[in-house]
């Protein structure tokens, strides 16, 4: 089960950290991703980090968002900064099943059906 927190209402250029907290599953052992989904659009690939700690961004984000591992915590969290009204979203987090897996190609990682579990999604919205 996945429980992303975090989510709220910023001014542009603010920073917010979304929190995606795992039971049943050591978040170290798996790939976890992060998404979003914007209103009348599909769901789209934010980040992703490898259990192995390999780290994967959007071009959209890379260089304002940041993605880490709590394995105390057993969290994967996202550090959003520079937001921009065009990063409003629900924030999904996602766990692919798979255990240790060895490195692939970065579509994999960007694939939401690679993904197995789903969090409930947390509201981020940026104002101008």
């Amino acid at each position: 089960q996945l429980q992303a927190s975090g989510g709220g209402l910023v001014q542009a250029g603010g920073s917010l950290r979304l929190s995606c907290a795992a039971s049943g599953r050591t978040v170290s052992n798996h790939v976890m991703g992060w998404f979003r989904q914007a209103p009348g659009k599909e769901r789209e690939f934010v980040s992703a980090i490898r259990s192995g700690g390999s780290k994967y961004y959007a071009d959209s984000v890379k260089g304002r968002f940041t993605i880490s591992r709590d394995n105390a915590k057993n969290t994967v969290d996202l550090q959003m900064d520079s937001l921009k009204p065009e990063d409003t979203a629900v924030y999904y987090c996602a766990l692919d099943a798979g255990f240790r897996l060895p490195f692939r190609d970065t579509n994999y990682y960007t694939d939401r059906l690679t993904y197995d579990y789903w969090g409930q999604g947390t509201q981020v919205t940026v104002s101008s």
